[in-house]
Parts: C-alpha cells; structure tokens; sequence
C-alpha cells in the first residue's frame, strides 16, 4: 500500500509512469492563509514524535479540517456554508382582523341566541322532532311531567339543539376567521419544546371552557358540549338510569377531555416529541457522554482502534506538518482500507510514513501555485458566487457555486465568446481542481489546451504532449495501445471523417480495419501514419509487399482482408480517399516525429488514466494547423470513450477541453450519454453552438447534464439554452385601471371636483392574479441581461439532483 510500484501505468517506454519534463520538486512553503481559505503546505512535512498532548489552538490546516460542511444541494460550496434561514412571516393585519371580527359576531350572535331574542331559531327542531312532545301554539315550549321520573324529551331535544348549534358557530367561525393559518403560524412553525407548550396552554384554555369548576379562577359558564352529551344519552335510554351511574359520568368525561385534547396534540406535535425524547434518554448511557472528537483528531480512524496512527496524524497536522493534499490523501486511503479490510497495513505505512504515505507517483504533494479556492474533503472547486437575483431560491441566494465529479460526471457544455470568462473562469479553475484531486489518488485528469493557450502551470501535470513542438518529451500514441484492430479502426475512424456526413461510419471503420489487421498481422504493430498514408492511397509498392509478407506467412485470412481493400480502392463510394485526405493532415513535416514517427519523445498512451491517477495536458498545434487541431481534438475524445469504458476503476476521469470546435460528432454525443455510468465526465467549451452541426445541436444538450451560458452569446445561442432549460409555472399579477361612471348627480359632482383638484379621474383597480407557464430563462434574456463577469448554470449530479439555471457571478 506504499507505492510499491501497484499503481504504475502499463508502459509504452522504459518508465512505466511518465514523468514531468523536469524533476519533481517539492512545492516551496507559501505565505500564510486565512482559516476561511483551505490551507496550502506549510513546508514539507514529514513523520515526527507523537506530542504528548493535542494543542487548542491547531494550525489553518487544523481549521480547515474542523470546518463544518453541511449537506447542500448541487453546486453550492459547502465549506463553511451556512443554510440561511427564511425571514419571519409575520401575520398580516388583514388576517388578524379577519379573525377577531367572526370571533366578535358569533359572541354577539351567541348572546342573543341564549337569550331567545327570537323564537324562530328553534323553526329547524319542531321541523324533525314530534308534536307531542311540545305544547300546542308554542315554537319551543317542550311538556315537562311534573312528579313523575320520566324524561321529557322536547326539554332535551332543545339542550341537544343547543349544542348542535355551538358547534356550528365555532365551527363558521373557525373558517371564516382562518383560524388555521394563525394557529399554524404562531404554533405549528415553532420548534420543539415551545411548539408543545403552546399547544398545551391552548387545551387548558379550551378545557376551561368546557369544565370551567375544574378551575376555580375562571368564573364563566360551560360551553354546550358535555350537557348535549348527556341529553342525548337520556333520550337513547329513555330514562336516567345511565346518569346515576358514576362509572358511566367518569367515562363520559374521559372521551370529552380527550377529544378536546387530540386536535391540541396534534397541532403541537406531542406523541413526535415524546418519542424524541424517549428515544434520546434510551441513546444517552448513564456516564457522562464524552464530546466528540473534531475531525483534527481523526475520529474515524480512532473508532476502527487505529489510535496509534490517529496520534501521529493528529500531531501532524496540529504542527501543520501536512497540507489538504496529504489529509485528502490519507483519508481516502483509509476508506480503502476499510473496504478491503487492510487496516493493519494502513496502520504499518502511517507509522512509518506519516502524512507522507501513499504519496502520488510523481512525488508531488501539492501544485505549485493554485489560482482558485478547493475544497478536497469535498471534491469542490470554486467558480464564483450564486447571485441573489428574484428567480434565485433562497439556498443558493450569496451562496459560493462549485463543481465537483458528482456534477461532472454528467459532462458539462459551456458556450461563450471570446472573452467572457469561459477558460479563466471556469475551464482553468476546474483542470487544477482534477489535478489536485489526482493528488489524492481519487482522480485522473486529461485537459487539451486551446491552440496557442496551455492550460495552467507545466508543474501541475506529469505528461505534457506538446503535438507539433520537436522539444516536446511526450508523443501521443494514436491507438491508445489497442488491441483489437477494430478498435484501433474505430478510433482512427471517428477521428478522421467522423465530422463528415459524406462518408458512412461503418465504412470508414471496415476501410481501416482492412489495412490495420493484415498490417499488425505480419509486423506485430500498427502502422505509422504515414505508413498508413500510403496504404489508404493506395500504393502499389506498399500494398504488394504487405501481400508479399502474408503470403509468406501463409495467413489466409488477413491476406483475403487486404485483397478486399484492394478491390475497394478508387471504386464509388469508397470511404479510403476521404480517410487518405483527412490523414494527409497529420502527415505534415511538423508532425513527422509525432504518432508513433520514432521521434525522441516518448510514446504516451491515454489508456493509462483509465488505471492510475494521471494528470495530461496535451497542446494542439498553435498557428496554421486548425483542421488538424480539430482532428487531434476528436482523436483524443474518441480515445478518451474508448478507455473509460474499460474494467471497474475507483477513480474519477475527466476530459477538459478547452476549444470542442469540431470535436462533436454523432458518435461522441452518443457516448458522452453513457459517461456518467463509467465514473468519467467530459467539460466541452465552445465560443459559439454554430461550431456544432445543427442537427446535432439538440443531442448535445440533451446528452450533457450541466449548461453553462457566459455573458455575450448571441440570441441564436440564448435560444437554444432555453429550449433546454424548457418553461415553469409563474404567478402573474395584473392590475387595471377602470374609470368610475356615476349614476347619482351628486357622485358626478364629487367626481368632477376631485378630477378637477387632481388632474385625474376617478378609478378602479381590477387585480388579476394567474399562473402562466414561462421560459426560466429567454433568448434575449441570455444574450442582453447577463452582465459582464457572469454566466447562467443549471447543474445535474450522478444521482439525478438538479439545480435551476441561475445567474452565477465568476468574480464572486
């Protein structure tokens, strides 16, 4: 587990691992960082005695490691992110009113109701009860039997009515005064306990009002309920047997209390808080519970037993003796360990190594110089600062915006024009991001610089392809070390003529592999490209001698392969000269040493960072070369699919592209779709969507998961995002001025002063509020109302979480 040689890539040259043009130095120790900043290496660090305690007052690497970083949604920066928290609503005077103006009503119109101001009120219970049970001429004049134990029903009758009609009023009053959204405001919205307490001090309340001699303070009547109960109950029996009963009363009077209690209970929430708090006592033992450890202190490894180890990290960092890097590092390592059950080995190479343990192969801990802020716990990078616009949800509003491999892992699309931001502000800050993260062994990275722009310092990666500069000490090997002829043809293919829709893709692949496969058959390589060359020409002397070797061989198969190729050559619809013509781009003097052309520089293979965590910058040609820029451009993108796709792998890779012009194909947009399945995503910048063939410009933003639009594209552009991003329901509020015609003589008059006193006329407002679906964000919108330094990203993670189009601020 100590970079015993595991996680050399599988050569094309002598040193499986390339490495840098230069020796590998130690980063030098740079000015100190203020905590809120992820820390940088504070020197070298190295193993040192286990202190004999942990000091308060750790180094900014102490900090960094002990800063919360809460859970978040896509593309907020959790280091040290602080959800906000919504502003108090406060209940508006409208409501208030309109609860207390019903409550006021139904007092009044109780009162009359006690006091029979009307005998009509009692019209609906002679409509349902019998005659006989009320006396002739009365409306609610009920026979009572004096000196006699019979129950008289109209008597009853009337205290059932009584209380039917309570509950009617409480319950008009109820809705008519939204009682609900009170009560939901002042009770349901606060936490635990006051949540509950308040729902008690209402059930008293409303408990006093029904057994008001349980409270001897309160001098005031019962409320109807627990009278019509018992009337009812004489009524069903026919007698008052049931009341002499105290069995009977007690239990009636339990069902009232906890009827009355259930709505309180659950408005406040009770049986949830009590099972919190039963809970909460059974988890918390009867010794003191110790607090737990910050992360500073490795708890995680202290939990599995490896104090040890533990003790020397934490004295490490406490004496900055480690950056992020190694942290990062060593904490990955150790959730290695703990799936493959190596923990006495990660303990034995911490002891001996310290932060210093599974160091990258290049040696390096850390980049020379970082230009944006990262978070490696995390995997964030920072790009800017969401901005608190009106369509911005309340978590994102001033929140930082980051990308990590769970958004890129679903490839990301950004499209500016020169200028706005796209390289500086977003393609350089997340190449160092991967590069990094490479570091930690979590990650490989391939970023293809623009022609004439290299993508961050030299230092920061371990193979630098410099196509077209003989200085260069790495050359691109074009099979990506295949095989397989087919794949190697499929690669080629792709490469060539896979912009091209006069040429069919099977056809290309089927025209190389004739070639390849006869040609590896009787070699044991590929050929050159210029080898190549002439065998897609056609050449008489390069063709008979490969048949000439076959035959010697006496390989039928391939030899049979060749003659069909052979036939093909010149005849209609033949895919070899379009694939002769494209490959005569490469076959130029500047690249005769690249390509597999025997130069100096060593063979690279891309294959080797879909196994170890690489970092590859590879330079296209600068002037004069934009055709075969492009080539190269799609010739690495087609490699890059090819190898991802390979095995099971622990790491991320990620293909930066800082100019896609030319690149996208119906092949790779298929491809890029199935990326986020393979660990692996690709970030393409282009200056405009015109680079793209039109019909594939809807594919492309349906195969990428993350849209990034900079300030300056054009409408034709803005268009195409916002048929991405599609439409959402928005309420609209529409007020119109209508003017009052009076009927009255003196209303006219009125009017005719105020209109005179004013200079306007009298009017009405008509409030018209509506949900109508909108686009989140125009055409025009994107082209003219993204300012200077800004851009709108929507990001899509692996898991499926989505995050709007929002306005992000890059200088943020």
């Amino acid at each position: 587990m100590d970079g015993d040689g595991t996680r050399d890539a599988r050569g094309t040259h002598a040193n499986p691992v390339p490495r840098p043009a230069g020796p590998p130095e130690v980063p030098p120790a740079p000015p100190p960082v203020p905590p809120a900043v992820p820390p940088r290496p504070a020197g070298v660090p190295g193993a040192s005695a286990v202190p004999e305690h942990t000091p308060r007052s750790g180094s900014a690497v102490a900090t960094w490691l002990d800063t919360e970083r809460p859970a978040a949604r896509p593309g907020i920066w959790r280091f040290g992110y602080r959800p906000p928290e919504e502003a108090p609503q406060r209940v508006a005077p409208v409501t208030v009113v309109g609860m207390l103006v019903p409550l006021g009503l139904a007092m009044l119109v109780w009162s009359l109701w006690q006091r029979g101001v009307t005998s009509y009120q009692y019209a609906l219970l002679r409509l349902f009860t019998p005659d006989d049970w009320w006396w002739g001429g009365t409306l609610a004049s009920p026979k009572v039997f004096e000196g006699r134990n019979v129950p008289a029903p109209g008597a009853e009758a009337l205290v059932i009515y009584e209380g039917l009609a309570f509950a009617a009023l409480v319950l008009l009053v109820a809705v008519l005064g939204s009682w609900r959204a009170v009560v939901s405001h002042y009770v349901t919205r606060r936490p635990q306990p006051a949540r509950a307490l308040l729902a008690a001090l209402l059930a008293l309340l409303a408990l006093s009002f029904v057994f008001p001699d349980a409270f001897p303070v309160v001098g005031w009547s019962p409320v109807p309920v627990v009278d019509p109960l018992l009337s009812f109950t004489v009524l069903v029996s026919d007698g008052y047997d049931l009341m002499a009963s105290r069995l009977y009363t007690d239990t009636l009077y339990t069902v009232v209390t906890l009827l009355v209690l259930w709505p309180f209970a659950r408005l406040g929430g009770w049986l949830p808080y009590a099972r919190t708090l039963l809970a909460a006592r059974r988890a918390v033992p009867a010794a003191v519970t110790p607090a737990a450890r910050p992360r500073s202190q490795w708890p995680a490894l202290r939990d599995t037993g490896q104090h040890e180890a533990a003790d020397l990290l934490t004295g490490e960092v406490a004496r900055g003796g480690v950056n992020d890097v190694d942290c990062a590092r060593v904490e990955n390592a150790f959730s290695a360990a703990r799936r493959g059950a190596t923990l006495d080995a990660f303990r034995d190479t911490v002891l001996r190594r310290g932060g210093a343990a599974w160091t990258h192969p290049s040696g390096a801990r850390d980049l020379r110089r970082r230009t944006a802020r990262h978070d490696l716990l995390t995997g964030q990078v920072r790009i800017g600062r969401w901005a608190a616009a009106e369509q911005t949800p309340l978590p994102y509003r001033d929140a930082g915006a980051a990308l990590d491999p769970e958004v890129l892992g679903t490839s990301l699309l950004a499209v500016g024009p020169p200028g706005s931001g796209k390289t500086r502000g977003l393609v350089e800050p997340v190449t160092e991001a991967l590069a990094l993260q490479a570091l930690t062994g979590t990650c490989a990275v391939v970023a293809v610089s623009a022609p004439g722009s290299p993508l961050c310092d030299d230092d920061a990666f371990d193979v630098i392809v410099r196509i077209g500069d003989r200085s260069s000490v790495h050359d691109l090997d074009p099979y990506a070390e295949s095989d397989d002829p087919d794949d190697a043809a499929a690669i080629l293919a792709e490469a060539l003529v896979g912009d091209l829709d006069t040429v069919g893709a099977q056809g290309a692949v089927t025209a190389l592999a004739q070639l390849l496969g006869p040609f590896r058959a009787v070699h044991g390589r590929f050929p050159s490209l210029p080898e190549l060359h002439a065998l897609l020409e056609g050449e008489e002397t390069a063709l008979s001698r490969l048949g000439e070797a076959l035959a010697a061989s006496g390989n039928d198969a391939m030899r049979r392969e060749l003659d069909a190729r052979v036939r093909q050559t010149g005849a209609p619809g033949d895919a070899g000269r379009a694939l002769a013509d494209r490959l005569a781009l490469l076959n130029r003097p500047v690249f005769a040493d690249f390509f597999g052309g025997r130069g100096k520089a060593r063979p690279f293979s891309l294959r080797a960072v879909a196994h170890h965590p690489l970092r590859v910058r590879i330079d296209v040609p600068e002037r004069g070369h934009d055709e075969a820029s492009r080539l190269i451009t799609r010739l690495i993108l087609a490699q890059f699919h090819a190898v991802v796709r390979e095995g099971r792998r622990e790491h991320f890779v990620g293909l930066v592209l800082d100019d896609a012009t030319g690149a996208v194909t119906p092949q790779s947009v298929r491809r890029i779709q199935r990326l986020r399945s393979q660990n692996a995503g690709v970030l393409l910048a282009l200056r405009t969507v015109g680079d793209v063939p039109e019909a594939l410009h809807g594919p492309l933003y349906g195969a990428v998961g993350c849209r990034m639009a900079f300030c300056g594209v054009s409408t034709w552009d803005g268009g195409r995002f916002a048929q991405a991003w599609g439409t959402e329901w928005v309420e609209t509020t529409e007020v119109a001025k209508h003017t009052v015609f009076a009927d009255q003589p003196m209303t006219r008059f009125f009017h005719a002063v105020r209109k005179l006193v004013t200079g306007k006329a009298v009017t009405t407002d008509a409030v018209t509020v509506r949900q109508v679906e909108r686009e989140r964000w125009s055409a025009s919108e994107l082209a003219h109302a993204v300012p200077a330094g800004h851009a709108v990203l929507s990001l899509t993670s692996v898991k499926g979480e989505h995050a709007p189009p929002l306005l992000v601020n890059l200088r943020g």
